[in-house]
């Protein structure tokens, strides 16, 4: 069984300033790709979510194979979910 892609996306900002990091709302990544690009103190945060989804567990509150997470910057405060993408279906 192969471990399921996670895409992490920027959903929301709640702080006064910007990303340092020059993120946007409606980015997204893919954990396994291009989480080089994320900002390393979001990602700080959202590995111990992956894990959980990414192994079949759930997190409190959230939809089935999701979490919402906030960057520990509090000038910016962005506000990320992070999902378990479905592998798409043979057609055949």
């Amino acid at each position: 069984m192969s471990r399921p892609q996670i895409k992490i996306t920027l959903i929301d900002r709640k702080g006064p300033h910007g990303c340092h990091r020059g993120h946007k709302i409606g980015d997204s990544y893919d954990f396994d790709t291009e989480r080089g690009q994320l900002c390393p103190m979001a990602m700080h945060v959202a590995f111990p979510y992956v894990d959980i989804l990414r192994y079949g567990g759930t997190i409190p509150g959230n939809e089935p194979g999701t979490a919402m997470f906030c960057c520990p910057d509090v000038d910016t405060i962005n506000v990320f979910r992070i999902e378990v993408v479905q592998p798409e279906q043979d057609k055949n």
